[in-house]
């Protein structure tokens, strides 16, 4: 149902954006990938991902803290296959530290790679996809843009700022038949939790897998990594004709944390 669509996903050399390359690459998409990555490793993802899925994909290596690199990473990718259908943006960094700690560059760091690029993104690739009079936008938000956790100050703003976003550009676009929605997963055994985990493992003096339970403790009420294939599959759906009423929302898949 989305062969031969466009996708734009950054942030997806790794973890979850990396989860919808796959899956959006398996369903048909032509894809354009985006992250940071080490010599020859991008060529080697674009190969892998167009030999198993038998489909167009190319590598963009805009730096997302950039503006320009954020609108040349869209401009690039319509001029290579005339449009693009699907916009997501995943990218995201992370800073554990109490607000009157809290390096002010880090903090600048996280608002730009985790917020503003999904501005920068999506007022680049809105115009064409106005023009079409169709278009799917997704916010990789987080369960901490619908509630908070300490120590997380600069990463809850920009996924808060992020559902607020998402809310905006859907009330503007319905009439193009645009629809945008945030997806909020809970915790992800990505590298960027299991950096967290690490952190935490060493500044405690505990166990890895104690920090493990100690970060889910509390939040996912089934002790429980969300999987990237569950938020594949819900993007996948958020992407397909059978959404297309859906726009505005930020949809949790967290095992039960926000219904605490």
């Amino acid at each position: 149902m989305l062969r031969d669509q466009i996708a734009v996903i950054t942030g997806s050399t790794s973890g979850i954006g990396l989860g919808l390359a796959e899956a959006f690459a398996a369903a048909g998409c032509r894809v354009v990938v985006n992250g940071i990555v080490a010599g020859n490793e991008a060529e080697e993802l674009v190969r892998r991902l167009q030999l198993q899925h038998q489909t167009e994909v190319i590598y963009h290596p805009a730096n997302l803290a950039d503006p320009e690199h954020c609108a040349a990473l869209i401009r690039d990718a319509e001029a290579h296959f005339g449009a693009i259908d699907i916009l997501i943006n995943n990218a995201g960094i992370q800073h554990v530290a109490p607000v009157e700690q809290f390096p002010v560059d880090r903090w600048n760091s996280i608002l730009a790679i985790n917020l503003s690029a999904a501005f920068h993104t999506i007022r680049v690739a809105l115009p064409g996809m106005q023009r079409r009079n169709r278009g799917r936008i997704l916010n990789i938000a987080s369960v901490h843009g619908l509630v908070a956790s300490v120590h997380k100050g600069a990463y809850v703003a920009a996924k808060h700022g992020i559902v607020g976003l998402t809310k905006v550009v859907a009330l503007e676009n319905i009439a193009h038949g645009i629809t945008c929605n945030a997806i909020c997963p809970g915790y992800v055994l990505t590298p960027l939790v299991q950096k967290q985990i690490d952190d935490s493992a060493v500044s405690d003096g505990i166990s890895k897998e104690e920090a493990n339970r100690k970060l889910l403790e509390g939040k996912q009420p089934s002790g429980r990594f969300i999987s990237v294939e569950d938020i594949a599959a819900l993007a996948i759906f958020l992407c397909s004709p059978a959404a297309s009423s859906i726009t505005g929302t930020s949809l949790p898949i967290d095992d039960g944390w926000t219904a605490q």
